[in-house]
């Protein structure tokens, strides 16, 4: 009996406590986060929210870096990519940080992490079809074609990759 009533007690705090916590957690401010203001305050009230809610996730800060970044605040983009890459980086991690530089027109910076990507899993046909579509579109056929004709030899119908080289040799950035 005196085991049940410690149990059924030891339940309830914990159930209590998760209650207090979800109870306490607050809840994001939706679309508030933009109604009523300017553009540029909107904005940032965006980026603000979309950082907190990040949290410690790679993808997701990397995505306000590029934000940051591509709007012409390039040191609070760069302090969230040396946030990243504070963390154990991986290759996708790479492929997003060479992006948000390509995308920016830094492509010596760009090609610094597109080659990290290659160097960290050299059998990976995306990331060589994606980088390869890249070196296409900055000028740099010979170097693009090389590594898109090893993705297409290790994957010969895989759809992605031909979508890649169409969109290099249309210029075009992939979506």
């Amino acid at each position: 009996m005196k085991n049940t009533m410690v149990v059924a007690v030891s339940v309830a705090c914990v159930a209590l406590g998760m209650g207090i916590g979800y109870a306490a957690k607050e809840k994001a401010p939706g679309i508030d986060v933009m109604r009523g203001k300017s553009a540029k305050e909107a904005s940032q009230a965006a980026l603000d929210e979309a950082e907190k809610l990040a949290g410690k996730g790679t993808w997701e800060l990397l995505g306000v870096a590029r934000v940051y970044y591509l709007s012409g605040d390039k040191a609070r983009g760069q302090s969230l990519i040396d946030r990243v890459m504070s963390y154990k980086t991986k290759g996708n991690d790479w492929q997003r940080i060479g992006q948000i530089y390509a995308d920016a027109g830094e492509n010596d910076k760009a090609a610094v992490y597109f080659q990290k990507v290659l160097d960290a899993d050299p059998n990976d046909d995306t990331g060589q079809a994606e980088i390869g579509s890249w070196y296409i579109r900055i000028g740099q056929r010979d170097k693009g074609e090389a590594l898109l004709g090893r993705a297409l030899s290790k994957s010969p119908e895989e759809v992605w990759h031909y979508v890649r080289i169409a969109e290099a040799l249309n210029n075009l950035q992939p979506r």
